[in-house]
């Protein structure tokens, strides 16, 4: 296995870049520069390590679409300089980022890999120092001459995973991060241990492409035993709505009243994109398997298939800020772009690290 030696780091802030007040044990953002102080291993690993930190840092909660622009672009405009790139980011909105990104770096062909930590890197047991290290050694791991992992991902504890088929799913443990639907790309131990069928490898007959337009003219409408007609017009009758991420029960189902069906035909009627999300972490939807999905299809709505509510998202955004006809967005809604979907005949992925 190669290792090239330039990799460019991106900190864009969240718990990682943070220490602690010595009098009020509040957690502060730091000089950037002083998380090289931290990290001597940086020095002793063969790989240069050049930073560019966003100032002011931001809380991942402040995270919106114009700093996954920023991020795509500072990639893109640096591509060719190093042979890997990692993202420090606060973690309660990194699986967003991550995805968006999966989509605005059409034909990525270097590794993106998004990490942070659950304590800040001063702490005595923080897990910031070996995310941050480990990520850097995928970021820039070759095979045969070309990255290993050319795709936008996110490392934390001890896993890889493609970004835009992960999840938050722990605000207490270091394993904040998990991939229902998809395995592993890499389990980190003595030896990094790359699965190598799983990842997903770029055109190479194109090159990457930056696509950051964005429409953020969606919203999620999470479905409950006993929501009522008039919350659910109040979202599917917003001013400027352009889709809705419906996020169902089990397998895709939803109530069958009568005013919920004509509610969303009406929503479709108008063009709203209508989009079928479980509300489950594992498995995917399966619209018309019950009765209770039938008046969904009846009403236009699209399977979001095994989507997670974060890729869904972003992909929406994306979609409707780089195509006008509402017809293209729903056929490449349902197409797989850069492995955020497993379709049918993907079903059969399951199987052991190699």
């Amino acid at each position: 296995m190669e290792k090239h030696n330039a990799v460019l780091l991106l900190c864009t802030g969240g718990t990682i870049s943070m220490s602690e007040d010595p009098v009020t044990g509040a957690l502060r953002p730091v000089n950037f520069e002083k998380i090289f102080d931290y990290l001597p291993e940086l020095n002793k690993i063969g790989i240069r390590t050049d930073s560019i930190a966003f100032d002011p840092l931001i809380d991942s909660s402040d995270v919106d679409p114009s700093i996954w622009s920023k991020l795509a672009h500072i990639i893109y405009d640096h591509y060719h300089q190093y042979d890997g790139f990692v993202v420090l980011h606060g973690t309660d909105t990194m699986a967003y980022s991550a995805s968006a990104l999966s989509f605005m770096l059409n034909n990525l062909s270097k590794a993106v890999i998004f990490t942070g930590s659950q304590l800040p890197l001063g702490v005595l047991r923080s897990d910031a120092r070996e995310n941050l290290l480990t990520a850097i050694e995928i970021a820039t791991a070759r095979e045969n001459g070309r990255p290993i992992v050319p795709e936008v991902c996110i490392f934390f504890e001890d896993t890889l995973l493609r970004g835009n088929r992960t999840t938050k799913q722990n605000a207490e443990h270091f394993n904040a991060f998990c991939s229902h639907n998809y395995p592993p790309l890499a389990k980190a131990g003595v030896h990094i241990r790359y699965a190598k069928k799983f990842i997903h490898y770029p055109d190479p007959q194109s090159s990457l492409s930056l696509r950051t337009r964005i429409d953020q003219q969606v919203a999620v409408l999470k479905i409950f035993p006993g929501i009522s007609e008039k919350t659910v017009r109040a979202i599917l009758e917003m001013p400027g709505l352009k889709a809705v991420v419906l996020e169902t029960f089990g397998s895709g189902n939803a109530p069958r009243q009568e005013w919920f069906r004509k509610a969303l035909s009406e929503a479709n009627d108008k063009g709203i994109i209508l989009v079928n999300k479980t509300q489950c972490a594992v498995g995917s939807v399966e619209m018309g398997r019950y009765e209770t999905s039938l008046d969904l299809l009846k009403a236009g709505v699209l399977s979001g298939m095994d989507i997670t509510t974060e890729a869904i998202v972003t992909k929406l955004m994306y979609l409707m800020g780089e195509h006008s006809s509402t017809e293209e967005v729903k056929k490449l809604l349902q197409t797989n772009l850069c492995g955020e979907i497993s379709l049918e005949d993907e079903q059969a992925y399951l199987g052991p690290l190699r």
